[in-house]
């Protein structure tokens, strides 16, 4: 064709993907950290032919001892934003009990590696801080759909 030059495109780099997450101590910003984390841990992963998404907790918690610590404190930090955020007593105890459980149940060899699959403490956790939030901070809701 004529006026037209072949230039080579200009190479693409790859990029790492990030993401950028409010750092604030507002109630919309710590909603948005706690459901990115809690994507992360849970449903950050799809495995092709397989309908349940996984995230890192199934995958860390293969690790004996070592990924259960690890995956037990990034649920601790979900229940610590919601002690921040002024959840009741009785809310904490529920988020905590969720992730304990998760933790205990992840120490047991095959069993707690296949339940970490299937139990989402962290799923769990949101559920409960998003149902407070809805409630008392009405301007974080977010439609989903």
């Amino acid at each position: 064709m004529r006026g037209m030059e072949n230039k080579p495109h200009a190479a693409t780099k790859a990029r790492p993907m990030a993401i950028t997450l409010p750092t604030g101590t507002d109630p919309a910003s710590v909603r948005q950290r706690v459901e990115a984390m809690e994507f992360l841990l849970e449903r950050s992963l799809r495995i092709p032919g397989v309908k349940v998404p996984i995230g890192l907790d199934g995958l860390v918690g293969l690790v004996p001892v070592l990924g259960d610590v690890i995956t037990t404190l990034l649920g601790a930090y979900i229940v610590w934003e919601a002690r921040n955020l002024g959840l009741s007593k009785w809310q904490l105890t529920r988020m905590g009990a969720n992730v304990a459980f998760d933790a205990v149940l992840g120490l047991v060899p095959v069993v707690g590696d296949a339940a970490d699959f299937f139990f989402r403490s962290n799923t769990r956790n949101l559920k409960i801080l998003r149902r407070h939030l809805d409630r008392h901070f009405p301007e974080t809701r977010v439609i989903e759909g």
